[in-house]
C-alpha cells in the first residue's frame, strides 16, 4: 500500500492496547539520512484557548503502527512520556 503524507494528515491514532484515541496526525517525522518515515506527530492540545502555550506533542515511532486505515491508525500501545514527546522543532532523533 503506497500514501502520500497528506492521506496521513488528520487520521485518528487510536490505541489498541486500551482502545482510547491519542489524537489526529499533524506531521511526519523523516530520517533524512536514510530517507525513511521514523515517526508521526501528533501536537500537543492547546492550553486555555492557547493563550498558556500548548501541552508537548506526542511521537510515535513507526515500528508502533499496526495499521493504516482510511480513517483511523491503529498503533500497538500507548506512547509514554518518556520515549514518545518531544517539544515542536526540536530533533527527535541522532544527528547523521
Amino acid at each position: 500500500m503506497h500514501c502520500c503524507v497528506t492521506d496521513l494528515r488528520c487520521k485518528d491514532v487510536i490505541c489498541r492496547a486500551d482502545g482510547k484515541r491519542i489524537g489526529n496526525i499533524c506531521d511526519v517525522d523523516v530520517d533524512t539520512c536514510t530517507g525513511q518515515v521514523a515517526a508521526i506527530v501528533i501536537y500537543g492540545r492547546s492550553r486555555w484557548f492557547g493563550l498558556l502555550g500548548h501541552e508537548e506533542d506526542i511521537r510515535i515511532r513507526w515500528e508502533d503502527i499496526e495499521v493504516i486505515g482510511d480513517d483511523t491508525v491503529i498503533v500497538s500501545r500507548r506512547p509514554s512520556c518518556r520515549d514518545a514527546r518531544s517539544r515542536r522543532g526540536k530533533p527527535y532523533g541522532k544527528e547523521c
